[in-house]
């Protein structure tokens, strides 16, 4: 018989692959044929960070790893640099998961957007120190802030639609193994 807490572990890390290459797919869509003055949140980050504090076990290193390698790719960054700084981040969030199931919300966002705010200055320094052109201060400062804004957002509806939560208290899964 299978068991079922792992079929659903493994079906919630086939969805966030799926969700993140559905994210990358609209945000490589012509829809504007003149450049934005503005830019909009990185939700894939949001998304692997939601996921990161609620259940960290929905996504693994190599999935997240992966996941960012192909946006790098596919969005034109410096390959491996943010993939790299937001699997640090992400392993970081994954370890303080047990002491952020005990915190509100509005801790778990300030814990969020230092994450952020850290990787980013991290990832503009490395860029700065090499060489490399990057967008203006004011597009990253803003999509900075409006990933911060929408991360209560991503974390509602993963919780709504895809019943992503925190793990109680005690929470076993079916081997007795706490969550």
């Amino acid at each position: 018989m299978v068991d079922q807490g792992a079929a659903r572990t493994w079906t919630m890390r086939a969805a966030f692959i799926a969700i993140s290459l559905v994210i990358m797919f609209f945000h490589l869509l012509p829809l504007e044929t003149t450049p934005r003055r503005w830019a909009s949140p990185d939700l894939l980050v949001a998304l692997c960070f939601a996921w990161a504090l609620r259940r960290p076990d929905y996504v693994p290193a190599l999935a997240v790893a992966a996941v960012m390698l192909l946006a790098d790719l596919m969005f034109q960054r410096p390959p491996g640099l943010w993939a790299a700084l937001v699997v640090m981040a992400v392993h970081w969030l994954k370890r303080r998961e047990r002491r952020q199931r005990e915190t509100t919300f509005v801790l778990e966002w300030f814990t969020v957007a230092g994450c952020l705010i850290t990787i980013t200055v991290v990832y503009k320094v490395v860029l700065l120190i090499l060489i490399v052109p990057s967008g203006t201060l004011f597009l990253t400062l803003m999509q900075l802030a409006m990933t911060i804004l929408f991360y209560p957002l991503v974390v509602v509806l993963s919780h709504l639609g895809l019943g992503v939560r925190r793990a109680a208290r005690g929470e076993v899964d079916r081997l007795g193994h706490s969550l």
